[in-house]
């Protein structure tokens, strides 16, 4: 099934993120965590992209394994900012060929190997350029990323929107946001793009905090900020790992409470492949779903 028919049939659209595991470590290891998340039912599945696409056959053959083994609808990542036009094109017949139906289009970060082998010159430089591939190529819901403060290598929101909107304009069928903390951004956001006539289905992506360096990592690459009341739950207990953990699954939950009462289309859990974490939120999701009668 096609994420877009999702989104017109559920209220709230509950999915999770997982990543391909390095090169040099088994893919077991993966299949390992899809057997813990797969009995609670997500609606899709999404499969990471490494850096340059270093993880591109492994996303292809797990985006396969939760579609056809898993009976779960999946959306395989696919970024272009150093593949070629032939690659993206035999990517795209390979999803085909494992019936997948559903890709996440992406210019991707930026190899920081020196060595890295560009293309030259590059095929690709901007996400719409590989969403109006895909789009042509037929057979796909296309989904996009999006960034409720903005990308970090974009000079303004307002270009950063105009962005979206050209992305949306290509084929775009649904949104994903890069994290947050703060629902209060989200929510201008969303009256950003009303504003802005984009009217897709989007989806709040939401991370636990797993320890605190993880996430100062991930914010400063994201760009996002942490808001005084997530900064002071880091503060608090930096030094005490289980109980950071236990305070960052809470504070995720709290964000997700809130957004389904807001009314939000979907949620988007960054599982950072951690299923005992994902498996406490989705069962309180779950019964929060049950109670408004949704399940």
């Amino acid at each position: 099934m096609k994420i877009k028919e999702l989104f017109d049939k559920k209220k709230t659209v509950l999915s999770l993120e997982v990543f391909p595991p390095k090169k040099d470590a088994p893919l077991d290891t993966i299949f390992d965590t899809l057997n813990q998340l797969s009995d609670l039912q997500p609606d899709f599945i999404s499969v990471t992209y490494g850096a340059g696409g270093t993880a591109a056959e492994r996303t292809v053959e797990i985006a396969s394994k939760i579609k056809n083994d898993y009976g779960i609808e999946s959306l395989a990542h696919l970024t272009c900012i150093a593949a070629t036009r032939e690659q993206i094109a035999q990517t795209l017949t390979e999803l085909k060929t494992m019936g997948i139906e559903n890709v996440l289009a992406l210019r991707g970060d930026i190899p920081q190997d020196p060595d890295f082998d560009f293309p030259s010159p590059l095929h690709y430089t901007h996400a719409s350029e590989l969403i109006a591939e895909v789009y042509e190529a037929g057979g796909f819901s296309i989904g996009a990323a999006c960034y409720p403060e903005g990308h970090v290598e974009c000079p303004s929101k307002i270009q950063d929107i105009k962005n979206l909107r050209e992305k949306v304009n290509r084929g775009v069928d649904f949104l994903i946001t890069q994290l947050f903390f703060d629902n209060e951004v989200f929510y201008r956001f969303m009256e950003e793009l009303d504003l802005a006539g984009i009217d897709v289905p989007v989806s709040a992506g939401i991370l636990p905090v797993l320890n605190k360096n993880q996430i100062l990592r991930i914010t400063n690459l994201a760009g996002c900020s942490i808001p005084p009341k997530f900064q002071r739950i880091l503060d608090r207990y930096e030094n005490n790992p289980a109980a950071l953990k236990e305070a960052g699954e809470a504070y995720a939950l709290e964000q997700i409470i809130d957004l389904m009462a807001w009314g939000v289309r979907g949620i988007h859990l960054y599982t950072m492949n951690k299923p005992e974490t994902a498996r406490r939120i989705i069962d309180s999701i779950e019964n929060i779903r049950r109670l408004q009668g949704e399940l």
